[in-house]
């Protein structure tokens, strides 16, 4: 009587899979208008890394960790990429690496306004803090089944899972820096005549930057994890030379997958977790990461309520 195999059993896995069925049936249009942008970045990207020579590669990576992190990651990097080449998967590594390189370009674009929106009102906070707690404590595997129905099998539909998986990290970090800023430092900005947007752009971001880029490498890390996952519905990349080794009981195979993925997780993970280091425990603005790519620093002035204020010359 107490027993709780004999109690009436909710059909929630039919009502979902009538859901999931009517969702691919009635909304396909617009799935097909998701699917397009990500389609065309991610052969844009990998049409483009594909075609740069393997020494220029290199040399092009390693002078971008040295700009970004140090001579230290920058070696490293150079030296997994030729590893990764010796073992004879560079192709796949590079398919994986546009995998997550257009994951990151498309959840910056979708998870840092979500993320600012959320830090500046607490009912949208409300309302998407949920929705990212099932996204986050979801299972990878369990992404499959609905990207399938929804957007059939391939690389651009496991594109699409992966940035589903990497975009709520991002998210959250982007709220928490905002919030986290010195009420003092938003006081001031108020008290300078500084508008919304202002605030937004010169003392909120500027300060959470850290935060954001610290958001910005748990985002690559876990795009890295599920391009591997993704190779379950046809994604091409190292995940599909594990599995092609696990299918085969080819352990060589898999092991030499399982090897490049490592090298190259953390190679990313290196680089971006020097773009989360800010000097003097200031926060850098965008402008300034971006400056870091080509050399150049950043010689313009902080504003006053960011870095403190200056004494002005008298008359």
């Amino acid at each position: 009587m107490f027993d709780a195999d004999d109690l009436y059993v909710l059909p929630v896995d039919k009502w979902i899979q009538a859901g999931v069925q009517w969702m691919s049936q009635n909304l396909r249009p617009f799935f097909q208008t998701v699917k397009w942008p990500v389609e065309h970045l991610l052969g844009l990207i990998e049409h483009t890394l594909q075609g740069i020579p393997f020494p220029v590669f290199v040399v092009l990576a390693g002078l971008i960790a040295w700009k970004l992190s140090s001579r230290g990651v920058a070696l490293f990097t150079v030296v997994s990429l030729v590893v990764i080449a010796f073992t004879g998967v560079w192709t796949e590594a590079i398919t994986t690496l546009a995998l997550i390189t257009t994951a990151i370009v498309i959840c910056v674009c979708i998870s840092v306004p979500i993320g600012i929106l959320c830090a500046r009102s607490d009912a949208v906070w409300r309302i998407v803090r949920p929705v990212l707690d099932v996204m986050q404590t979801t299972p990878t595997f369990v992404y499959l089944v609905p990207i399938v129905m929804m957007f059939g099998v391939g690389t651009v539909p496991g594109e699409v899972a992966v940035i589903m998986a990497a975009a709520p990290p991002l998210i959250r970090f982007t709220n928490l820096g905002i919030r986290m800023v010195d009420k003092e430092m938003v006081e001031a900005g108020l008290a300078f005549g500084a508008t919304g947007r202002q605030l937004l752009w010169e003392v909120q971001l500027p300060l959470a930057m850290p935060t954001i880029l610290g958001g910005l490498n748990q985002t690559v890390l876990t795009a890295m994890v599920m391009s591997v996952v993704v190779a379950m519905i046809g994604a091409e990349g190292l995940g599909l030379v594990v599995l092609q080794g696990l299918g085969r009981l080819d352990v060589g195979r898999a092991a030499v997958g399982g090897l490049a993925i490592v090298l190259l997780a953390m190679t990313l993970d290196r680089i971006t977790q020097s773009l989360a280091k800010s000097k003097g425990g200031k926060g850098v603005s965008l402008r300034a990461v971006l400056l870091r790519l080509v050399g150049r620093q950043d010689d313009r002035a902080q504003p006053a309520v960011a870095g403190g204020s200056t004494a002005q010359p008298t008359a």
